[in-house]
């Protein structure tokens, strides 16, 4: 039986082994905005992304050392969104996995410049993988553009404003989910197919099936977590959608009807690889997704 949380702790240690080596040193005329880099990129969680970078790449034939510079470019995109998520100017947390964010302990230009700047790294982690070839690093950058960009996780983003002022459709709703948290999930499937070798076909059409599957179930259980969570577990405050009068997926449905559309989403998933040889670890990472608390 496979021990999903070790082999998390594992593939985590893998990516912030990598993070470390990409991320750049330090310059001793303006150390901040280096700090203020890696407090954002090295403050631990579950780094679900890369995990399924590292993953796919493995179940598909891959070597691991082919897929870590696209699983530390992935990451950086996550946390450069996650900073600009908490700014103010978006969704003003204070704080991130139990910790001040970036803005509150580096202020809000700072933790501008360090979203911008591991944005900028992930481009060129990309491009310079040395294991894959520069055609391979070429379609890779390609995909992280797309899918962290105006038809992809920043898209999501915008329609997310829109429906803080005009209450989305569900129709709408899974839209924005597909965008703002699906893609990157998405990508970081593509990605770890591509270091594999995979370019296209019906293997790389599962991963792609199996990570839209996981994206919005994750999302799903992000709502029902923000309604119901213990704000201990969760590092921040409970309530906040409400709050802010967003449109979730609890807007159309109850907390149970919820659970049970995350359910048959982690279904989807799984049985999209069912016929792909080693999907072991990528069905149990499904599974525990689905009863995080976190």
């Amino acid at each position: 039986m496979t021990d999903i949380k070790n082999e998390l702790k594992i593939a985590a240690e893998l990516t912030e082994k990598e993070l470390s080596r990409l991320l750049p040193e330090s310059d001793p005329d303006y150390p901040v905005i280096f700090e203020a880099v890696r407090y954002s990129a090295m403050a631990g969680g579950k780094r679900i992304r890369p995990f399924i970078t590292l993953k796919v790449c493995e179940m598909l034939g891959g070597d691991v050392s082919a897929a870590l510079p696209y699983a530390a470019a992935v990451e950086m995109i996550h946390c450069y969104s996650l900073i600009h998520d908490d700014l103010p100017c978006m969704d003003n947390d204070d704080l991130r996995r139990g910790k001040p964010t970036s803005h509150k302990v580096y202020g809000e230009a700072m933790a501008l410049l360090a979203g911008d700047a591991l944005l900028t790294h992930a481009f060129g982690a990309a491009a310079s993988n040395p294991v894959l070839s520069s055609e391979i690093n070429l379609t890779a950058v390609k995909l992280l553009s797309e899918r962290a960009g105006c038809h992809g996780m920043i898209g999501g983003q915008v329609l997310d404003m829109i429906g803080e002022e005009t209450p989305h459709s569900y129709e709408m709703l899974l839209k924005m989910h597909e965008k703002k948290t699906g893609a990157l999930i998405r990508l970081s499937a593509e990605l770890g197919a591509l270091a594999a070798g995979c370019r296209s076909g019906s293997s790389f059409d599962a991963a792609v099936k199996y990570a839209e599957s996981i994206g919005l179930a994750f999302q799903v259980i992000d709502d029902i977590l923000d309604a119901d969570g213990d704000e201990a577990i969760l590092g921040k405050p409970v309530g906040t959608d409400r709050r802010e009068g967003k449109t979730t997926f609890l807007s159309f449905m109850s907390i149970y009807e919820a659970h049970r559309r995350a359910e048959l989403l982690t279904f989807e998933a799984k049985n999209a690889i069912k016929d792909i040889e080693n999907n072991e670890v990528l069905v149990a990472l499904a599974d525990y997704l689905l009863v995080r608390k976190s």
